[in-house]
């Protein structure tokens, strides 16, 4: 009789137990992102049993319910590193003056060979030379009509910088101002529209990047009217000083340099072109690293430079041109394409990277090159130039850091 009582005690028990719930994650969105609350539900048989009027907890104290709610303190999880892939100068054709200067199949065989390494980063990159205008805006008056293009890019084209995995673009160049007002406008508004952020123009000086755990702040500059100038950088280092008290890595972009062949090297000087002021972008680098910054990416000369580390950071000083369909000198240097991925703590000190040479062609925007002459000349420059700087660069394009 005792044994049968017992089995019946223990079977109404198991089935209270087999019944219960044991907790749930509950959020909402007027919750702050880093708390989670925790809620238990009151425990019910599945049985018509009553429940009992307290339960006993696993340190032997009582509570009339379990229905409580507890706020947990949880800190945000970064990722160790974060990977970069960062290309120079980039317009995919232009209308101005006429059509003849757009590409055909509508802009789709200009990204075949590049379009899967692009993605294949955490941020990806980009210079955007030109606007992105279907027609009209204000024409730019040129100087020097010798030296003086305009470029703008139709709306149709757009798409493709998206597709490819561009998360960040500058608009900070010579020729962001090509159609004025209307053409800076247009841009950004289009690339708002794509979710691709934009840095470098007066009205949208920096943005920042949130995913994955951490946050990118993004800042551009230029010499240039209807840009964030280089040349004042009294505001430009209170800029990078801001956005690094707001976010984990500083990316900065400067369009400067003088262009060609002819200037391939860092001359730690101010530079030149058609007497237009193109700044010392070896004295800008180091005041913008001082000010915060961790990864700062060059374009603007036309042709691949030397890259450097200073504290840590590093300085690739001309990406050169990567896809630059129409009116664009692709003779020698100037067709070198380097698609460089750059590997970062979470803090943004560099770790390692590399650079894979592309060269451009007419048609077919940039092809993978065999003889892989960007990463051969940017590895000649970098021992030219800085010949005490810890990078070395191998024959095949690997970036290691020589911590001494």
């Amino acid at each position: 009789m005792i044994n049968s009582r017992l089995f019946i005690f223990v079977l109404v028990i198991s089935l209270i137990f087999q019944g219960c719930k044991t907790s749930r994650v509950s959020s909402s969105q007027n919750q702050s992102l880093d708390t989670l609350v925790v809620s238990v539900d009151t425990l019910q048989p599945t049985t018509n049993l009553p429940a009992p009027p307290h339960y006993i907890t696993s340190t032997g104290d009582t509570l009339e319910s379990l229905d409580i709610s507890i706020p947990i303190k949880i800190g945000r999880v970064k990722q160790d590193s974060i990977h970069f892939a960062a290309v120079g100068d980039m317009m995919m054709g232009t209308n101005f003056p006429n059509a003849g200067y757009l590409p055909n199949n509508k802009g789709y065989n200009l990204w075949k060979e590049v379009k899967e390494e692009l993605q294949d980063a955490d941020v990806t990159f980009g210079n955007l030379e030109g606007v992105i205008l279907d027609a009209g805006g204000q024409q730019k008056k040129c100087n020097n009509p010798k030296a003086c293009f305009l470029f703008r890019t139709p709306e149709f084209l757009a798409f493709h910088y998206k597709q490819v995995g561009f998360d960040l673009l500058s608009v900070a160049n010579n020729h962001a101002n090509d159609f004025g007002e209307t053409g800076r406008l247009t841009t950004q508004r289009i690339l708002d529209s794509l979710d691709i952020l934009h840095a470098g123009s007066e009205n949208v000086p920096y943005q920042i990047l949130r995913q994955k755990g951490y946050t990118v702040g993004f800042v551009a500059f230029a010499p240039n009217k209807g840009t964030l100038s280089l040349h004042d950088e009294v505001t430009a280092m209170a800029i990078i000083k801001h956005i690094d008290s707001l976010t984990d890595v500083v990316v900065v972009s400067f369009h400067a340099g003088a262009e060609g062949s002819k200037n391939q090297h860092i001359t730690r000087k101010r530079e030149f072109y058609y007497g237009e002021d193109r700044g010392n972008v070896y004295e800008f680098a180091r005041k913008c690293i001082d000010s915060g910054a961790d990864v700062l990416f060059g374009h603007g000369p036309h042709v691949p430079r030397a890259i450097d580390l200073y504290k840590g950071r590093i300085v690739a000083y001309s990406l050169g041109n990567f896809l630059t369909y129409g009116r664009f000198n692709l003779k020698g240097a100037n067709a070198y394409a380097p698609l460089m991925h750059v590997y970062t703590d979470n803090q943004g000190k560099f770790m390692h990277g590399s650079i894979t040479s592309y060269i451009q062609t007419y048609e077919n925007g940039p092809i993978t090159d065999p003889k892989n002459r960007a990463a051969l000349q940017i590895q000649m420059l970098t021992k030219s130039d800085f010949p005490e700087s810890q990078i070395y660069i191998d024959d095949s394009g690997r970036i290691l850091y020589l911590q001494r």
